[in-house]
């Protein structure tokens, strides 16, 4: 199709577009094995990307898929490649670097699969002889440091994470990888998510598991601001960190799997979801041969319980929250509005999703193939819940309790210290025809934890997102970006200098195509108006990614 013919499809009005066509494209060339860029290269620019942008676009994601002759089976395994889009006066570069970890390292030498990742179970070595290989499968399985999810920041270091216990610091200029993290060295947790929360004084919130006595426990960290604790300088520190609250797990044995967590002015919200692990599987599965991703597994008989804490005392609420079974991977915002908790996420009824991307299935070709698959997936919908903060002993029994001004979600206390909570819908038929959306980012500097109205999102028309959404909360209309052939990745916000209002500022997101190759580019929209404002093409072809972040400092 020729550049005229896509903006003429794309000028339709929406409520003429089929949800789908008929015969979805190959991704395939989206999710194969990339080059690196260690030095920056310039783009082309088309349009314009405004002036007063200046700073950096960090994305991760995986970037190659195998070594030697062994293949990673699933998505989520590549070995992480680190992106970065530096943008001043108006140009941009463009660098990448595959991220230098142990398992990169080792696999590199040995020019085969020798760490396991979260689809693909490392083969013995067949160096070994045959005893030696079987007796390797009651080893401890090496934890794999390949951080190929997100960009976070701690106490003003940058790094690159994962959901094991290893994090990479990274230099934020160059992508050179620095020292290995390991979690456990400052604070009893063997994990943490690729989504912290930042709050305003500088202090950073996140997740982790543990095992003791008293079970499977789900703790919330903070890791405090950088002038608290006096950093080196040039050197990995997350020295402070505390745990303030641990969360017993419901099934100590089969504890839920979560991505990520909402947090508020004033609280943090654990979604404990029945997406679960089988923990006693885990090294039975091992034995067999089977990767991690085999030991989740989805119980819709479980209810989806709201957890609670008060993130300043760090004491949880006596109260529990349950919703019917459902999961989610990312919130949008939460935060208290007359004595309510409003939490907004992207949620979906079935929790199977995560083991269906494999590269065979995201490698199908076009056309039954690809919309069997497809249509096999949950859509992610945007829903809110509201948590009443002031039940007690005088509470009524099944009353809605939510008095929120035109808000169709309810809170009923089915019994004491218990209530029950059904979602509103956060759009109309509209989003529909888009297939869903997912990735969800705000105004986070200044609307995380506040009352917000504007959230941005990959829609989700095909396996990947491709559209980009901006959705109005309060009257759940979408704008929307769109172009056959064109796939983005999650949409990130930036303000404009000295803005007073909550859209006043770009939207940043990577384009990606599999019908060209070299043909990807940055793309900038006027977040307010979602027109595009310009194109910054780089000549490489970049893979589909997971997260990232701008940062104005870099």
């Amino acid at each position: 199709m020729s550049e005229s013919a896509e903006r003429q499809a794309h000028s339709i009005p929406s409520r003429l577009r089929c949800p789908q066509a008929a015969g979805l494209e190959s991704i395939a060339p989206l999710v194969r094995s990339a080059q690196e860029t260690p030095d920056p290269i310039p783009t082309t620019i088309q349009g314009t990307i405004p002036s007063w942008i200046s700073g950096s676009f960090l994305r991760n994601g995986p970037g190659k898929f195998e070594f030697g002759k062994d293949r990673y089976i699933h998505w989520f395994d590549g070995m992480a490649l680190m992106h970065r889009f530096h943008i001043s006066q108006g140009n941009v570069t463009y660098s990448s670097r595959f991220l230098r970890t142990d398992s990169y390292v080792q696999n590199s030498e040995k020019n085969r699969i020798v760490v396991s990742e979260f689809g693909t179970m490392a083969a013995p070595d067949p160096c070994k002889n045959i005893f030696a290989r079987f007796f390797s499968r009651f080893q401890a399985a090496k934890v794999t440091d390949n951080a190929n999810v997100n960009f976070v920041k701690y106490k003003g270091d940058y790094y690159v994470s994962t959901e094991t216990n290893y994090m990479r610091r990274i230099d934020p200029l160059s992508l050179e990888t620095k020292e290995k993290v390991d979690w456990s060295q400052y604070i009893a947790v063997n994990s943490a998510t690729a989504h912290p929360h930042y709050d305003r004084e500088g202090a950073t919130y996140n997740m982790g598991n543990s095992y003791n006595r008293s079970g499977f426990l789900y703790n919330i960290i903070r890791v405090p601001p950088p002038e608290a604790t006096g950093a080196a300088e040039d050197a990995a520190d997350l020295s402070g960190t505390e745990v303030i609250c641990s969360i017993r797990a419901a099934e100590p044995r089969n504890p839920s799997y979560y991505h990520s967590f909402a947090m508020s002015e004033n609280y943090i919200v654990f979604i404990e979801q029945p997406l679960k692990l089988n923990l006693m599987k885990l090294l039975w599965y091992k034995i067999q041969g089977k990767s991690f991703n085999k030991i989740l597994y989805w119980d819709p008989r479980y209810d989806t319980v709201f957890h609670l804490v008060n993130r300043r005392t760090g004491k949880e609420s006596e109260l529990k929250y349950r919703s019917a079974a459902m999961i989610t991977l990312h919130q949008i915002n939460a935060f208290e509005e007359n004595g309510f908790l409003v939490v907004d996420m992207c949620c979906a009824d079935d929790g199977e999703i995560l083991g269906e991307f494999t590269l065979e299935n995201l490698r199908k070709t076009s056309g039954e193939e690809m919309d069997k698959f497809y249509n096999s997936l949950c859509r992610n919908l945007p829903r809110r819940y509201v948590l009443p903060l002031t039940v007690d002993e005088h509470t009524p029994l099944d009353q809605n309790l939510v008095t929120l001004c035109n808000c169709k979600a309810t809170a009923k206390q089915s019994k004491p210290r218990e209530v029950y909570l059904t979602h509103e819908e956060l759009h109309d038929d509209e989003l529909l025809q888009y297939g869903g959306l997912e990735f969800p980012h705000i105004n986070y500097a200044e609307y995380n934890g506040r009352p917000y109205r504007y959230f941005y999102a990959c829609g989700f028309g095909h396996v990947f997102g491709d559209s980009l959404l901006k959705m109005d909360v309060h009257t759940k209309k979408l704008k929307v970006w769109r172009y056959p052939g064109l796939y983005p990745s999650e949409p990130v916000f930036v303000a404009s200098p000295g803005s007073t209002e909550e859209d006043d500022g770009v939207v940043l997101s990577v384009i990606i195509t599999p019908r060209e190759d070299n043909s990807s580019f940055l793309l900038a929209l006027d977040a307010k108006t979602f027109t595009e404002l310009g194109r910054a093409a780089v000549p490489v072809n970049i893979p589909a990614g997971t997260h990232g972040m701008f940062n104005q400092m870099v």
